[in-house]
C-alpha cells in the first residue's frame, strides 16, 4: 500500500497550528526518551498482535507509562482517535517523539492490516540505532577519559609541585633548562592568573558552542565531518547505515520512494548528506534515479553507488537497501574498534612524553643544584 504523505500533510493542519492538549504541559516534565519510546512501540505491537483495538491498547498502555510527558502524549492520541482521526494523523501531531519515518511506516500499514509487524519492525530499528550510538559512545569514552585526565594531571603539577621548586631554583635561574622555565611561567600565570584564565576558557567553549549552533557553525562541521582524512570515512558509514536502514524498512512497507527519501533526512544529522538526499528526492520526483543522483556525489562510496543502481534496475532496492545497512554497520564497528585500539596506545606515548618533560625539568635543575653545593 503506497503512501503519499505530501498530499496528506496538505489536508491536514500542521503540528504547530494545532497541538495536542497534553503536548504543552509536556515540556515542563521529564523528556521522552529514546528508550521510552521503545517500550511504547513494543507494548503497543504486542497489545495489537493480541487483537486489541488500537485506541483500548493506547488506554491499557497510558496507566503503564511511567514517564508523564508520554503519558500525556498517549492520551492525547486516544483523543483524537475517539475524534475520528487515523492513529498516523494523531502521530504527527507530536513530531518531537514520533519522526516521519514514524508516521509513515504507521500510515502505511493502518489500512493493510499488518501494524503489529511494523511497529515491530520500528522497535528493530530502534535497538540498532541504539546500538549503534552506544558503539561510538563506547569507542570515544576511553580517548576522552585519558586527554581530560592528563590534562588535569598537568594543571595539578604546575599548580601544586611546581611552585615548591620555585625558590629553590633562583639560585641556579641562569642555568635552568628551557622547558623548566616555561614550566614555571606557565606555573605563575595558572596560579596568579586563574581566575581570568577560567573564564577565558569558559567564554571561548561558551562562543564556540553558540557558533557550532548557528547556521554558518553547522555547514562548517558539517562539512568538515565529510572531508576529514580519517573521520569522513566514519562518518559517511554512520550516515548510510542510518539512512538505508529507514529506507529499507520504509520501502518494504509500502511507502513511496519519494516520501522513504523524505524521511532519510529526518534521521541523518549532517546538512552536506541532507542536502545530497534532498537532490535525489528531486531526482526522483522529476522522473530520474535513485543510483544516477548517488553517483554525481563525490563523497558517496563506489559501492554504495554501484549496489544502488543495480538494485533499481533488478527492482529489489528495499532488500539492497537492508543489506548494505548491515554490511556498513559491521564496517563501522570494526573501524570504530581499530580506532580505538589505535587511539588507546598514541595517548599512552603522548602521556608518557608530557610526564617525561615534567619529571625532567625538575630532575635536571636538582641534579644540577646538587652538584653545585658539592
Amino acid at each position: 500500500m503506497a503512501l503519499d504523505l505530501a498530499a496528506a500533510q496538505q489536508e491536514q493542519p500542521s503540528p504547530a497550528a494545532k497541538p495536542g492538549k497534553k503536548a504543552a504541559s509536556s515540556g515542563r516534565r521529564r523528556a521522552i526518551t529514546s528508550k521510552d519510546r521503545m517500550f511504547f512501540t513494543e507494548q503497543l505491537a504486542l497489545l495489537i498482535e493480541t487483537g486489541m483495538p488500537v485506541h483500548k491498547a493506547l488506554l491499557v498502555l497510558q496507566g503503564q507509562i511511567g514517564n508523564p510527558a508520554l503519558a500525556d502524549v498517549i492520551e492525547d492520541l486516544n483523543d483524537q482517535l475517539a475524534g475520528g482521526k487515523s492513529l498516523s494523523h494523531a502521530l504527527q501531531q507530536h513530531p518531537e517523539v514520533f519522526s516521519s519515518t514514524y508516521v509513515n511506516l504507521v500510515a502505511a500499514s493502518e489500512g493493510g492490516g499488518f501494524m503489529h509487524q511494523v511497529l515491530t519492525q520500528l522497535l528493530g530499528m530502534e535497538q540498532k540505532r541504539e546500538e549503534l550510538r552506544s558503539t561510538l559512545v563506547s569507542a570515544f569514552t576511553y580517548p576522552a577519559f585519558l586527554v581530560s585526565f592528563s590534562i588535569l594531571v598537568v594543571i595539578f603539577v604546575l599548580v601544586f609541585v611546581f611552585p615548591k621548586f620555585g625558590q629553590l631554583f633562583l639560585a641556579i635561574k641562569d642555568e635552568l633548562p628551557a622547558t623548566t622555565i616555561v614550566l614555571l611561567a606557565l606555573s605563575d600565570l595558572l596560579r596568579d592568573q586563574w581566575p581570568f584564565l577560567l573564564a577565558g576558557a569558559v567564554g571561548c567553549g561558551f562562543l564556540l558552542m553558540r557558533w557550532l549552533a548557528s547556521t554558518s557553525g553547522r555547514a562548517y562541521s558539517d562539512r568538515m565531518k565529510l572531508s576529514l582524512p580519517v573521520l569522513s570515512g566514519i562518518f559517511v558509514q554512520l550516515y548510510l547505515v542510518q539512512a538505508f536502514r529507514v529506507l529499507s524498512l520504509s520501502l518494504s512497507n509500502g511507502v513511496t520512494v519519494v516520501d522513504a527519501l523524505r524521511a532519510c533526512r529526518d534521521v541523518v544529522d549532517n546538512g552536506v548528506f541532507r542536502q545530497l538526499l534532498r537532490k535525489v528526492e528531486a531526482r526522483v520526483t522529476e522522473g530520474g534515479k535513485i543510483g544516477e543522483a548517488f553517483a554525481d556525489s563525490e563523497f558517496m562510496p563506489d559501492l554504495a553507488k554501484q549496489m544502488i543502481t543495480t538494485a533499481e534496475e533488478a527492482g529489489n532496492l528495499a532488500l539492497v537497501t537492508d543489506r548494505m545497512a548491515q554490511f556498513y554497520q559491521g564496517e563501522l564497528n570494526k573501524k570504530l574498534e581499530r580506532m580505538a585500539k589505535v587511539i588507546e596506545p598514541i595517548m599512552l606515548l603522548v602521556m608518557g612524553v608530557v610526564v617525561g618533560v615534567i619529571v625532567s625539568s625538575l630532575i635536571l635543575p636538582i641534579f644540577k643544584l646538587s652538584h653545585a653545593v658539592g
